[in-house]
C-alpha cells in the first residue's frame, strides 16, 4: 500500500427602532457582505485500520465467519447510509491504514462509492496510527484549509501495533520531537475524533489500549469521545456501538421556525455546536430552541457585517396531510427522491416565502434563538441563479451588536414619533452612537511611522524659532510630546530633543528677543531632567511650564 499525501428590557424602544410589522412580507438581491460565507459544511474522514490485527476471527451464531474488519464494515455501512438520508450535503472521505496509509475514496456526496470501497479494502501489515493521522490532516489541509471544522471517524480494534511506529512508541516520544516532526494532534483544522473500537471494555483494559486511546482524545484538546462494543462482538451490537455515535454527532437538528402565526418545520445544517460563555464562574453550554421565532426585520446596510459564531443552511422540510415527512427539497439523482421532492415542491411553505422575500426586498430577519441570544436570516447568493436560506449565529448577550444598541429595546416603526428612516427611507437611524467616548477617539499620540515623530519633533523647533510670540503652543507641543515619550519609556528622545533646543539656542540671530535664549535654555533643562526617569520632573502628570523673567510679557501665562 502506498502513501498518499493529499442581557429584562425596558418596556421602551430606542428612538431608533428597527422592526416594521406594518411591512411584515413587504420587507425593504441579498448579497450578504464581509464575513458572510458559505461555510456550512462539516466534512468528515473515516479513517480505517486495515493491519492484520483486523482479520482476528470473532464467534458470531451461525455457520459464517466474522473477522472484525467485517464487523467494522458492517458498522460503517449503518454510518453511511444515515448519512445517505440525512446528511446528504456532506462531504465524507475514506482512508485505509496499516503501517502507511491510503486515500480510498476522496470527500464525496455519494455514499455508493463510499460503501464500494468497503468491500474492496485488502489485508497489511502492522498497525501505524501516527502514520494515519497525518494523513488526515494531509488530506483535510489539501482539500479544506485549516479553518473547516472537520470530523474524524477512526475504526481499529485496540492493538496499538509493535515497535517504532507503535501508538506507545509515539506517544512516548511525544515531548521529545521537534516543530518539523511533530505529533499530528492536535490537528491543525477544529475537529472532533470518534474512536470506534471494534473490542469491549474488558478487552481493552486488560493492555493500556485504552489509556493509549484516551491520550489521542486529550491531546485533540479533549475534543472527541471512544466508543467500545458493550458485551460481545456480534452485529448486533456493533450497530449499537454506531448508533450511538450517530445519536452523538450526525442527528439532524430539526425545529420550528415562526414568524407571528405563519410557521415552517425547519433543518439547521449542520447542526449547532452547543456554546460555552467563557465569562461565566460556572459555565454552562447554551445550546439554541428548537422554537425559531423571528422578532423583526432590519435592512442589509443596518445590520452591516456582523461577528457570528458559526453560519448554517435552514433547509424547508415538507409534511404532508398524514403529518409524516416527505423531504427536505434537496435534490437527487435517485428517482424516488425526485418524485418526493416534486410532492414537497407543491406543498406552500413559509420557509420558501420568507427565502423569497429576504431577497427581493435586501432584508434580514432577526431570529430569537433562546434567552438573550440571537441570530439572524438571510439569503446567501452562491452563483447566479441559485440562493439559499442563512443563519447566522450571534455570541449569546442583551447586546451582541454596538451600534444596533439592546435587542430588547428594539420595536416597530409605528412606535416612532416620526420615521427614523425619514419620508424618502434617505436615512438610517443606525448606527448608535456610543454614550462614552472611545479610547480610540481620543487625540492621543501615535507614532507608528518614524514621520509621525519627526512631524512632531519638527513642530516643536517651528515654534522654537518664533520664541516668544508661540511660547504657549511650543509649550503644549513640548508637553505632549513629553507625555508620549514618558508613557512609551522612550527616554533617549527628551534626551534628544534637549540637545536640539541647546543648539538651536546657540544659533539664535542677534536681532532675537532676549526672552527665546531663556525659554529653549529652560526648557532644554526641564527635559534633561525628565530623561532621567528618576526626577520629581519625570512624572507624567507633570508640566514644563514657561520661565517667568523681566522680558516675559503678560500674555505669557503658566499652563
Amino acid at each position: 500500500m502506498q502513501a498518499d499525501s493529499k442581557e429584562e428590557a425596558p418596556k421602551q424602544h430606542n428612538s431608533l427602532d428597527f422592526l416594521d410589522t406594518r411591512q411584515c412580507f413587504h420587507l425593504s438581491v441579498c448579497i450578504l457582505i464581509g464575513n458572510i460565507g458559505l461555510i456550512f459544511i462539516m466534512p468528515t474522514v473515516v479513517v480505517m485500520d486495515v493491519s492484520l490485527s483486523m482479520t482476528r476471527p470473532v464467534s458470531v451464531e451461525g455457520s459464517e465467519e466474522y473477522q472484525r474488519k467485517h464487523l467494522a464494515a458492517h458498522g460503517l455501512t449503518m454510518l453511511f447510509e444515515h448519512m445517505a438520508t440525512n446528511y446528504k450535503l456532506e462531504f465524507t472521505a475514506l482512508v485505509v491504514f496499516s503501517s502507511l496509509w491510503e486515500l480510498m475514496v476522496p470527500f464525496t456526496r455519494d455514499y455508493n462509492t463510499l460503501q464500494e470501497a468497503l468491500s474492496n479494502m485488502d489485508d497489511y501489515d502492522k498497525t501505524c496510527l501516527e502514520s494515519a493521522l497525518v494523513g488526515v490532516c494531509n488530506i483535510v489541509q489539501q482539500e479544506w484549509g485549516g479553518a473547516i471544522p472537520c470530523q474524524v471517524v477512526l475504526v481499529t480494534d485496540g492493538c496499538l501495533g509493535i515497535g517504532r511506529g507503535s501508538l506507545r512508541h509515539s506517544l512516548a516520544t511525544h515531548n521529545q520531537r521537534s516543530e518539523s516532526n511533530r505529533f499530528p494532534l492536535p490537528f491543525p483544522f477544529p475537529s472532533k475524533l470518534y474512536i470506534m473500537c471494534m473490542a469491549n471494555l474488558e478487552e481493552l483494559q486488560s493492555t493500556d489500549s485504552l489509556d493509549c486511546l484516551e491520550r489521542l482524545i486529550d491531546l485533540n484538546n479533549g475534543e472527541g469521545q471512544i466508543f467500545t462494543i458493550d458485551g460481545p462482538l456480534c452485529l448486533k451490537n456493533v450497530q449499537s456501538m454506531f448508533g450511538k455515535l450517530i445519536d452523538l454527532a450526525y442527528t439532524p437538528f430539526h425545529a420550528v421556525l415562526k414568524c407571528g402565526h405563519l410557521t415552517a418545520d425547519v433543518q439547521v445544517f449542520p447542526r449547532p455546536e452547543p456554546f460555552v460563555v467563557d465569562e461565566e464562574i460556572d459555565p454552562i453550554p447554551k445550546v439554541i430552541n428548537t422554537d425559531l421565532e423571528i422578532v423583526g426585520f432590519i435592512d442589509i446596510a443596518d445590520i452591516s457585517s456582523p461577528p457570528v459564531l458559526s453560519r448554517h443552511l435552514v433547509l424547508p422540510i415538507a409534511l404532508n396531510k398524514e403529518g409524516d415527512e416527505v423531504g427536505t427539497g434537496i435534490t437527487d439523482d435517485n428517482e424516488d427522491e425526485n418524485s418526493a421532492n416534486q410532492i414537497a415542491g407543491k406543498i406552500p411553505n413559509f420557509c420558501v416565502l420568507l427565502h423569497g422575500s429576504l431577497k427581493v426586498e435586501g432584508m434580514v430577519a432577526i431570529v430569537q434563538l433562546g434567552p438573550e441570544w440571537h441570530g439572524m436570516l438571510y439569503s446567501q447568493a452562491d452563483s447566479k441563479k441559485k440562493s439559499n436560506l442563512m443563519m447566522s449565529l450571534f455570541e449569546p448577550g442583551p447586546e451582541p451588536l454596538p451600534w444596533l444598541g439592546k435587542m430588547g429595546q428594539l420595536g416597530p416603526i409605528s412606535d416612532a414619533k416620526e420615521n427614523p428612516y425619514g419620508e424618502d427611507d434617505n436615512k438610517s437611524p443606525f448606527p448608535l452612537q456610543p454614550k462614552n467616548k472611545r479610547s480610540y477617539a481620543q487625540n492621543v499620540t501615535v507614532w507608528i511611522k518614524p514621520s509621525g515623530l519627526q512631524t512632531d519633533v519638527q513642530k516643536i523647533l517651528r515654534n522654537a524659532r518664533k520664541l516668544p510670540e508661540k511660547t504657549q503652543t511650543f509649550y503644549k507641543e513640548l508637553n505632549r510630546l513629553r507625555k508620549a515619550a514618558l508613557a512609551f519609556g522612550f527616554l533617549d528622545l527628551l534626551k534628544g530633543v534637549a540637545d536640539m533646543l541647546e543648539r538651536e539656542c546657540t544659533l539664535l540671530p542677534d536681532t532675537a528677543h532676549p526672552d527665546a535664549a531663556f525659554q529653549l535654555t529652560h526648557a532644554a533643562q526641564q527635559l534633561k531632567l525628565a530623561s532621567t526617569g528618576t526626577s520629581e520632573y519625570a512624572g507624567y502628570d507633570h508640566n514644563i511650564t514657561p520661565l517667568q523673567t523681566d522680558f516675559s510679557g503678560s500674555s505669557t501665562e503658566r499652563m
